[in-house]
């Protein structure tokens, strides 16, 4: 955020050095700030290019000829959708304090949402489905596209203002605490669990010290999606559900016809039916505190919460209507190459 700040008395030769340097946002832009940190205004190329129009003074002090009408959110733990600053064509959001002092600083261009969610992600399995490929590499660790399938799932994350990441690992571990280290210089944080056996789908998440907000997400390592996660969120937040599963459509085609009979006597038919069921696919929002019900460092697996859930009638279910894949065998891992294209 420091790059895209700058103090009221700079002078716009010093703002003009500041606003080469930006790259990798979709606007070159400033927000400038009091000798408090409060943000008083915005400063763009423009506002520079019409104080120098009247004057052509290149050390005018930039908190004269920035734009004080500018438009910011205040940051709160609510979700932040941002579809009405999109509509206003704004390329970049900046969430303020109550103070009035930057807090984040949201490029619209890749950023979908803000979710107040921190995220599990399960990447400690061994994936011997997938052997040879995952002899010496880790399932999520293996590249689509050039990227590893978790990094895949991280930068989709991103997009929805998710920057809060608990990696669970195992099996060849070093390979991806090495390639992400803690998150910074991806601008995310990461937190390792380090699972020292198999602890089921799970367990891992009794490992975490402290999760810091009302929702966790949990997904598996080995899924690509372009699931809507803001939707899914919402979805949870209008329900009464502790727990809000994603599912993916599968279709069963019975080849023969099937009789409904009573007593060997055929009561009507149906030729060759097929039926629609909803099944699971690997990732789950729930209510932090339900981690407390999960046994301290033993084996568990999520469908074991699912199982306590669903008595009290807390759990419901989240259809993907774009795409998803789970990697599980080579088919899939050849298949996921072609299937990227079609991401977000």
């Amino acid at each position: 955020m420091n790059k895209l700040v700058i103090n009221e008395n700079a002078n716009i030769l010093e703002a003009l050095s500041k606003l080469n340097s930006i790259r990798d946002v979709s606007k070159l832009v400033l927000f400038v700030e009091d000798n408090s940190n409060k943000i008083i205004g915005s400063l763009s190329d423009g506002d520079i290019r019409r104080s120098l129009i009247i004057n052509k003074d290149l050390y005018k002090n930039v908190g004269s000829i920035c734009n004080r009408d500018f438009i910011y959110k205040i940051d709160s733990n609510e979700i932040t959708g941002l579809n009405k600053f999109l509509n206003k064509d704004i390329k970049i959001l900046p969430l303020l304090s109550k103070q009035k002092k930057l807090t984040k600083i949201i490029d619209l261009k890749v950023t979908k949402a803000v979710i107040p969610m921190e995220c599990v992600i399960m990447a400690g399995g061994r994936g011997k489905r997938l052997s040879p490929l995952t002899d010496f590499v880790p399932k999520p660790m293996l590249k689509v596209n050039g990227k590893p399938i978790i990094e895949h799932t991280i930068d989709h994350l991103k997009s929805f203002g998710i920057n809060k990441f608990y990696i669970s690992v195992n099996y060849l571990k070093n390979q991806i605490i090495d390639y992400f280290g803690d998150g910074s210089s991806r601008e995310i944080e990461i937190e390792y669990v380090n699972e020292e056996s198999p602890l089921g789908t799970a367990g891992s998440l009794s490992l975490i010290k402290k999760i810091n907000t009302e929702f966790l997400l949990l997904i598996n390592g080995d899924v690509l999606t372009n699931l809507n996660f803001e939707k899914m969120f919402l979805d949870i937040k209008a329900s009464d559900s502790s727990m809000i599963v994603a599912s993916k459509e599968y279709k069963v085609d019975i080849p023969y016809a099937i009789f409904e009979e009573s007593n060997k006597k055929v009561l009507s038919f149906k030729e060759k039916p097929s039926y629609m069921y909803y099944s699971n696919a690997g990732i789950y929002i729930f209510k932090s505190n339900l981690v407390k019900k999960i046994p301290y460092n033993s084996f568990y697996n999520i469908t074991d919460l699912m199982e306590n859930i669903v008595n009290d009638k807390k759990l419901s279910h989240f259809p993907i209507r774009g795409y998803w894949m789970d990697i599980g065998s080579p088919i899939d891992f050849n298949s996921a190459k072609d299937f990227l294209k079609y991401l977000d």
